[in-house]
């Protein structure tokens, strides 16, 4: 009948045994050894986990990460980070099942692939306070839904979503839902001058404009959006909006 089982920073090896029967286990934690092999699917042994740390193990679990994992009810926390873990990150539609998750750290592995918009949906939406997948081989479109997990951190550097000519999604750049995104200064993923013409799309109450065409749009250019004119790098020019229903105030961002 044990509920909480912690062993870590210790020395311990080799593999975790495929199932365990222990029904009441709410903590597992053996972070800080040296682990190997592929990891188990834990949930359908241990049904009231809440917390699981496997993290930062000296030799490190390989293979994908067991679907299984994404199927319980009651887990919190769910940290794997620094382990040599390969594939994509798996989140199917099972994800609604994760409502109660505050934790989910994949950092330091070998994931590669995009990011599903799923992602979105972790912790339904409010209860998630970290998602950590720095450090890894993502690639892609980040999905604008990870721009909507309220009062999250959303930790995506040394990734290498820098390689296309996505940015990424505006509210996520803004931080407008989320606590911390690690990449809003990143002048490739968030410009500057798009963060910039947002304010003054705030400010000057942009929602009454006659014509906002692509303002504040998540992944269209800011210098396709209504009024704006770029130079061939990209930096804006001349802004026009005359007869355009501007009121309230002019933003600082103008200068």
């Amino acid at each position: 009948n044990i509920e909480q089982f912690i062993a870590s920073n210790n020395n311990i090896r080799g593999n975790l045994p495929a199932s365990n029967n222990l029904p009441k286990l709410r903590q597992f934690n053996m972070a800080s050894n040296s682990l190997s092999g592929i990891l188990p699917g834990f949930i359908e042994s241990f049904a009231t986990l809440e917390d699981l740390d496997l993290s930062n193990q000296m030799e490190g679990f390989t293979g994908p990460i067991p679907e299984k994992l994404w199927r319980s009810l009651s887990l919190k926390i769910l940290n794997l980070a620094d382990n040599m873990l390969t594939g994509t990150v798996p989140v199917p539609s099972l994800v609604g099942n994760l409502a109660v998750l505050e934790v989910l750290d994949l950092s330091n592995n070998v994931l590669k692939g995009s990011l599903p918009s799923e992602l979105g949906l972790l912790g339904g939406g409010a209860s998630l306070k970290r998602l950590g997948l720095t450090n890894n081989a993502l690639t892609g479109v980040i999905p604008y839904q990870i721009g909507q997990l309220q009062g999250a951190s959303v930790l995506l550097k040394d990734n290498r979503f820098q390689n296309t000519s996505n940015t990424a999604p505006l509210n996520l750049c803004l931080e407008r839902e989320v606590n911390e995104f690690d990449l809003a200064d990143d002048a490739t993923l968030c410009p500057p001058e798009r963060n910039a013409l947002s304010n003054i799309y705030d400010s000057a109450k942009g929602a009454e404009w006659t014509n906002g065409s692509l303002w504040l749009d998540d992944y269209a250019s800011h210098c396709d959006w209504k009024g704006v004119t770029c130079d061939d790098m990209n930096h804006v020019v001349k802004l026009n909006l005359t007869n355009n229903g501007l009121s309230g105030q002019l933003s600082e961002s103008i200068g």
